[in-house]
C-alpha cells in the first residue's frame, strides 16, 4: 500500500465527515432536532440488514446495498440537502449532485473512485434489484420518522397525501409489503391531521 493511496483514502474519509453537518428536514422522534445525513445513512443500513427478507428480489447482494446506502447522500456535502417536496430546489438538483459526485469520488484512488461512483449512479438509476431495494428504504424512512413525529416535516411544509404518494410509490418496486404498510401509515397520518388531504 502506497502512502499516496492511503492519503487519498483518508482525504475522502475526512471529506465524508461533512455528512454529519448536512441536516435534513426530517426530525428525530426523541428530541425533535433535524436528522443529519450520517444518521440517515446509518439508519438505512440497519434497515437494509433487518428487512432484506421482504425484498422483491431473492439473493440480493447485501454488501452492495450497504455500500450504496452509505454513499448515496455523500454528494450533499457539496450540493446540500434538497427537500423532497421543494419544486424550485429540485430543478437543478441533478446538476448540483452530478458536479458534487465528480469532485468527491475523484478524491479516492482511481479504482475505488470508479467503483463508488458506479454504485452511486446505480442507486440513482434504480435499475437493479439492489438499487430498488436501497431506494425503497431511502424513501420509506422519512415516512416512518414523519409518522412518529406527528408529521413534523410534512406539517412544516404543507405537504399533502398526493405528494407523498407520488414521491414514494416506487417503494413497491423494491419492497412491495413495505409499500402496503406505508400506505396504511400515510392514511393514518391524514386521519390524524399530520398530513394534508
Amino acid at each position: 500500500m502506497s502512502a499516496a493511496r492511503l492519503q487519498e483514502q483518508l482525504s475522502f474519509i475526512m471529506e465524508a465527515e461533512g455528512l454529519k453537518q448536512i441536516f435534513r428536514q426530517t426530525v428525530l422522534p426523541a428530541d425533535g432536532r433535524a436528522e443529519n445525513d450520517a444518521e440517515h445513512s446509518w439508519h438505512l443500513s440497519l434497515m437494509a440488514i433487518l428487512l432484506i427478507e421482504h425484498a422483491n428480489v431473492d439473493d440480493l447482494d447485501l454488501l452492495r446495498v450497504l455500500k450504496m446506502l452509505l454513499i448515496h447522500d455523500i454528494v450533499e456535502i457539496d450540493a446540500g440537502d434538497t427537500f423532497a417536496y421543494d419544486e424550485a430546489g429540485n430543478r437543478d438538483k441533478e446538476e448540483r449532485e452530478q458536479a458534487a459526485a465528480e469532485r468527491l469520488f475523484n478524491l479516492l484512488p482511481d479504482k475505488q473512485a470508479v467503483e463508488l461512483r458506479a454504485l452511486w449512479d446505480e442507486f440513482e438509476a434504480r435499475e437493479t434489484g439492489e438499487a430498488r431495494y436501497a431506494a425503497a428504504l431511502d424513501r420509506f424512512q422519512p415516512i416512518l420518522l414523519n409518522c412518529h413525529t406527528e408529521g413534523a416535516a410534512w406539517r412544516k411544509h404543507g405537504v399533502k397525501r398526493a405528494q407523498v404518494i407520488a414521491r414514494n410509490e416506487h417503494i413497491k418496486e423494491g419492497i412491495p409489503a413495505l409499500w402496503d404498510h406505508a400506505l396504511e401509515m400515510i392514511d393514518e397520518a391524514v386521519a390524524s391531521g399530520y398530513l394534508g388531504k
